[in-house]
């Protein structure tokens, strides 16, 4: 392994893999929500936030709604 390299001559390239990044963002879950998720997923040996996202990628990939009505006060 050389002490230093000279990375003046490399060419930049874009991250190609860019779209695919996660953002990462804040959301407020019940308990039980969490609990369920975190459950599943150890059934499932996967982290929780991963099923989360497949579980909400599958409801937009579907165009899946919630049938609600919304009281206002």
């Amino acid at each position: 392994m050389r002490a230093s390299y000279d990375f003046s001559k490399m060419k930049g390239e874009k991250n190609p893999y860019i779209s695919r990044l996660k953002k990462p963002i804040t959301i407020r879950l019940d308990q039980s929500t969490v609990a369920y998720f975190k459950d599943l997923a150890t059934e499932l040996g996967m982290p929780y936030q991963s099923l989360i996202n497949l579980y909400l990628r599958d409801c937009a990939a579907h165009h899946k709604r919630i049938a609600l009505k919304w009281v206002g006060a």
